[in-house]
Formats: C-alpha cells, sequence, structure tokens
C-alpha cells in the first residue's frame, strides 16, 4: 500500500514540491553559509518525493539527547530558514492540500501536503526515519516516562 501510495502522490504533486525543496537546498548551497539547511533540503526533498511510510521526528525525541539543532540555535537557524526559504515551501505544500481537498481521493494526499508544510515551517533539529522507529521511540519515551513518575 506504501508503495501505491508513494506512486500516486508522486504524481498527484509530490514530484513538483520535492523539486522545489532541491531548488531551497540550491539556494542554500550558492549562499555558502545555508549550506547546513542545503543539506536538510535534499534529505526532505527526499522526503517530500516518497512520504508515505516515512516520518519527520525531532532528534532529540528520536534520541533522548539535546543536540546543537534541537537547543537555542535551533530555534534560531529555524527563524532564519522560515524568513528566507521555508514561508514558500510551506506556502506551496498547503495550496497543494487545498487543491488535493477539492476532490475526495486527493485528501489522504493533501493531509500529507499539511504534514510536509509544518516540516517547512521549522525543519531544523528534525530528521526522517521510518514510522516504526518513530513509533517505537515514542514508546520508549512514553515508558520512561512512567518509570520517573514510579519512581516518585
Amino acid at each position: 500500500m506504501r508503495t501505491l501510495g508513494n506512486i500516486l502522490w508522486f504524481i498527484l504533486g509530490g514530484a513538483i514540491m520535492g523539486l522545489g525543496w532541491w531548488l531551497a537546498g540550491l539556494i542554500a548551497f550558492i549562499t555558502i553559509v545555508g549550506i547546513p539547511w542545503g543539506r536538510s533540503c535534499f534529505v526532505i526533498g527526499m522526503f517530500s518525493f516518497f512520504p508515505f511510510g516515512q516520518e519527520a521526528i525531532d532528534r532529540e525525541e528520536l534520541t533522548q539527547r539535546g543536540d546543537l539543532g534541537t537547543g537555542s540555535l535551533g530555534c534560531l537557524g529555524n527563524v532564519l530558514w522560515f524568513i528566507f526559504l521555508g514561508w514558500w515551501l510551506a506556502l506551496g505544500h498547503l495550496v497543494s492540500a487545498i487543491a488535493l481537498f477539492i476532490t475526495i481521493i486527493g485528501i489522504p494526499f493533501g493531509i500529507q501536503h499539511l504534514k510536509l508544510a509544518g516540516v517547512a515551517l521549522s525543519p531544523v533539529g528534525k530528521t526522517i526515519v521510518s514510522k516504526e522507529v518513530a513509533a517505537a521511540a515514542r514508546m520508549h519515551n512514553a515508558n520512561s516516562a512512567v518509570s520517573k513518575m514510579r519512581e516518585k
């Protein structure tokens, strides 16, 4: 089912938005300062081409450790990203979602565009993993939180 969803997604707008992410990555690479954002654009662009079966998750939630992109510098990186490139990628995903919501069959694809619009607004500190890995990380975090509550 994921394969069929990814093929339909690619045809119904995923290819265009994936290329949009890659264009943003090229623009970021040209600036030299934007190379870290550019690398992320190519990773998220691949995610935008074939999103079914994958998920964007916060790295801190995945690893239970903070890093450069998940702290205050990550927040600053997201603000800079939003100002220079993020808003138009989010707008592209939003327009694609609205166009797909008009048709009944396009609603699941429109929902996926809305998820990608959220990623476009603040991609710093996120990583792309399979849905199973994301679910396992969330379950592990929930079990750790419950264990901490029981200790008190």
